[in-house]
């Protein structure tokens, strides 16, 4: 593991604690530095690859569902962890089904589901594009469902 600060190889490991999606959560000091740091070690499976509409296969890519979550989340009361918790859910389901291809709309149903449950605004806002509601009374309407949900 390299030092963030220095690049040196060598560090030792000064605390481990369990990560809530199935990692491991280490806290890490260079011998040459003395800098601390932290690493996050989860294991590594295998998750399939997403058909987009066109038919295109995109390989599935955390970081790209994570920075699609957070953005609708922007400015909203959600915390990091929230956020990590959901993507970490999304990312497991994926792998726990066991196929080589899904389409990408399984992916967007399960953050769809999941921002419901947190924020109704970051639902709202990811609904838009998602399920492309692109005038007032569709977005209106989707509004009136929720209201008459809660």
């Amino acid at each position: 593991m390299l030092c963030p600060f220095c690049q040196y190889e060598k560090s030792k490991v000064v605390d481990t604690t369990k990560d809530a999606p199935g990692g491991i959560r280490r806290r890490r000091e260079c011998l040459q530095c003395g800098e601390r740091f932290s690493t996050l070690e989860r294991p590594i499976l295998a998750t399939p690859l997403l058909i987009k509409q066109d038919g295109t296969r995109e390989e599935f890519n955390r970081d790209k569902l994570l920075a699609g979550i957070r953005i609708a989340c922007a400015k909203r009361p959600v915390s990091a962890a929230d956020i990590e918790r959901l993507t970490g859910e999304i990312e497991s389901r994926l792998q726990r089904m066991g196929k080589s291809e899904v389409s990408s709309r399984v992916v967007g149903d399960q953050v769809i589901q999941g921002l419901k449950e947190l924020d109704f605004i970051a639902y709202i806002r990811y609904a838009i594009v998602y399920l492309q509601l692109d005038d007032l009374h569709a977005i209106r309407s989707e509004i009136d469902h929720l209201l008459s949900e809660d």
